[in-house]
């Protein structure tokens, strides 16, 4: 069975942990927009070369140009089966934009996982991290700037999701084995309705 999905939450809260997980459990792959990008940087591809005229200014890559490079990967040969998204859609235009995608593509989404923790948690978490990998760019400032701008810009785009029946809500605080298997708990559940 396809699996179509998205991975949703806060910076610190595991996505990309979680959505390794699921990838492995589901055998499809995980589709992360930085990973994107970078791949577009590294490979000088058009859609790359575009996305470079802003990051080389230190200027956020615009929604139009972030749309045509998911759209792209998601054309690809090796998401037939399935895919989860991490890290878009993370506006509104977004989801509108990721809605017409899936439309062109005559497909729709199976789930959309959101995981949450208490902002301190989240805190702790990445300030741990910054502290284990060197990150420089995880100041505590920082760290809280990124929390504000999910609570208010992408965190409320989990109601569009809650009102079609998508959204599969997990508490993301827990050991990293015991939140996998609450999530797919819930997909299988889903998916047996």
């Amino acid at each position: 069975m396809a699996r179509r999905m998205l991975i949703m939450g806060p910076q610190g809260v595991g996505k990309g942990t979680q959505a390794a997980l699921l990838a492995k459990h589901y055998g499809i792959p995980t589709i992360s927009t930085g990973d994107i990008f970078r791949y577009n940087l590294k490979n000088g591809t058009e859609l790359g070369k575009r996305a470079r005229a802003y990051t080389d200014k230190g200027e956020l890559v615009p929604d139009e140009l972030t749309n045509s490079i998911v759209e792209d990967r998601l054309g690809m040969e090796d998401v037939k089966q399935g895919w989860i998204l991490d890290g878009y859609p993370r506006s509104s235009s977004q989801v509108e934009a990721l809605d017409r995608m899936l439309a062109r593509m005559g497909t729709g989404l199976d789930a959309v996982v959101a995981l949450d923790a208490d902002r301190q948690v989240l805190m702790d978490r990445m300030r741990k991290r910054a502290q284990e990998e060197g990150r420089a760019d995880d100041t505590p400032e920082a760290i809280a700037k990124r929390l504000d701008i999910y609570a208010h810009e992408t965190r409320p785009l989990l109601d569009v999701y809650r009102d079609r029946g998508l959204l599969v809500e997990i508490d993301g605080v827990g050991r990293i084995e015991e939140i996998s298997r609450r999530i797919i708990a819930e997909l299988d559940e889903r998916a047996g309705r």
